[in-house]
């Protein structure tokens, strides 16, 4: 157990070592004359190095987990065998006890038979005397003592009699003396066995405490190591987050992007979330043809619904859901600092039905865009807006990711359009997302090259 205590003892002395070490390697931004491309790249470079730190910080805390586990349950174990020998020594106690009143009861028993058989022989000793008496008499004395020669025989008889009587009780009482010996020393056998028993079980139970303190050490060192690898994976997290962020800020995307813009961005966000670029660019342009077509529809009238279509003034109806989508873009276009009522959304398809109301390239409804909005935030770094391209793309490829679209991106282009279940009918969405993922797949392939 000291060679463990060691080790942990040396695990905490490398992991401060690389704290410190994390310390030093970890850049300042904007440090040196470098171009946005350079910083872009240094710090892509970084970000590996960094994402490399965080999988062998998970895999330690995971190990730190499974060993505190692992010593939580032989504490508990330990824990149990202790009560048990308690529970048994308790017992071996009341059993010595009990056998020590055998053994008193015995003690009482022999005593009380010593003193009948004395008695007993007092008793043999009188007839004994007697006997002798008789036997000593001469004839003239046994016809001159007794009134008649039968009463004396009959008295000798007797006496014959009662000494017999008395010689076979006084064996029987010196049989049960015997056997209340015997007794007494089987008692007295059984009580020191099981002292015996007791005292071992005292030891084990001694030795289980030892053992018990001693992996509660250990396990406290560990819970401490477990502490340090948290601290240094949630460290080591965070300053991956502000360099994806900053990698974020340096790619220059304009509001309607080129393909290899929107190819590079979309690589980007590959990396972040493991959505193919191929299959979050080909869902983008189903959605808005990346970023050109973000809606035709304004809201009026938040109550309601109701909007206008934006070319021509037309009064449309369900252009938002008044109560699961209007509160939510009231709130998002305020903190923007954009008009609600100018600007665009999707508006209404008359042969689908049900509202309009999506935001932006991705197309989000506002209820949707709460959803992954923290999760946005937590890699961009700051305020997000659905309008904009760069938040878009990284909030598509989240909630594309969320929908299984790392496995099973048909599925997940099926779910991004029409929630969790379709008809055979909406299927030429997915269809058609996957034909152009397989194009641009290529495209982008070609231009890598």
């Amino acid at each position: 157990m000291t060679c463990v205590t060691e080790r942990i003892s040396f695990g905490l002395r490398r992991v401060l070592f690389i704290i410190a070490a994390g310390m030093i390697l970890i850049p300042v931004f904007g440090i040196g004359a470098q171009t946005p491309e350079e910083e872009k790249r240094a710090l892509e470079d970084e970000l590996k190095k960094l994402e490399a730190q965080i999988t062998q910080y998970e895999q330690d805390v995971t190990k730190t987990k499974k060993e505190k586990q692992t010593l939580q349950s032989r504490i508990q174990a330990l824990k149990g065998e202790i009560q048990k020998l308690d529970l048994q020594i308790s017992q071996g106690n009341l059993m010595i006890r009990d056998l020590g009143v055998q053994i008193k009861d015995t003690e009482k028993s022999v005593s009380t038979t010593e003193q009948q058989i004395g008695r007993y022989r007092e008793r043999l000793a009188v007839i004994m005397r007697r006997l002798q008496g008789e036997n000593q008499k001469s004839l003239i004395e046994i016809l001159l003592g007794e009134n008649e020669l039968s009463d004396f025989f009959s008295n000798f008889v007797a006496l014959e009699r009662l000494n017999v009587q008395n010689q076979k009780l006084l064996a029987s009482i010196k049989d049960l003396r015997g056997y209340l010996e015997e007794q007494k020393v089987s008692l007295a056998d059984e009580k020191e066995d099981l002292e015996k028993v007791v005292s071992v079980q005292l030891l084990q139970k001694q030795r289980n405490v030892a053992a018990q303190k001693e992996q509660q050490t250990v396990l406290k060192q560990t819970e401490g190591k477990e502490q340090t690898y948290q601290q240094l994976l949630a460290t080591s997290r965070q300053k991956a987050a502000e360099i994806r962020a900053r990698i974020f800020e340096l790619i220059g995307v304009p509001n309607a992007p080129t393909f290899g813009e929107a190819a590079e961005l979309a690589k980007y966000v590959e990396t972040v979330t493991n959505i193919r670029a191929a299959f979050l660019l080909a869902v983008l342009t189903q959605e808005s043809n990346i970023g050109k077509n973000v809606g035709q529809c304004y809201l009026k009238n938040p109550d309601t619904g109701a909007g206008t279509i934006a070319y021509n003034g037309k009064t449309v109806s369900k252009v938002m859901h008044p109560s699961r989508d209007a509160p939510h873009f009231l709130r998002i276009t305020k903190e923007l600092g954009r008009d609600p009522f100018g600007t665009a959304v999707s508006c209404p398809i008359p042969t689908v039905g049900g509202y309009g109301g999506a935001m932006g390239p991705g197309q989000f409804i506002p209820s949707t865009w709460v959803l992954i909005e923290s999760k946005l935030k937590a890699v961009t770094g700051g305020n997000v807006d659905p309008w904009s391209i760069k938040d878009s793309f990284m909030a598509t490829g989240i909630f594309l990711r969320d929908l299984g679209g790392v496995t099973n991106e048909w599925s997940a282009a099926m779910k991004y359009f029409s929630g969790s279940s379709w008809s055979k009918y909406e299927e030429f969405y997915g269809n058609s997302v996957m034909a152009l993922a397989n194009r641009y797949q290529q495209d982008i392939e070609i231009i890598s090259q």
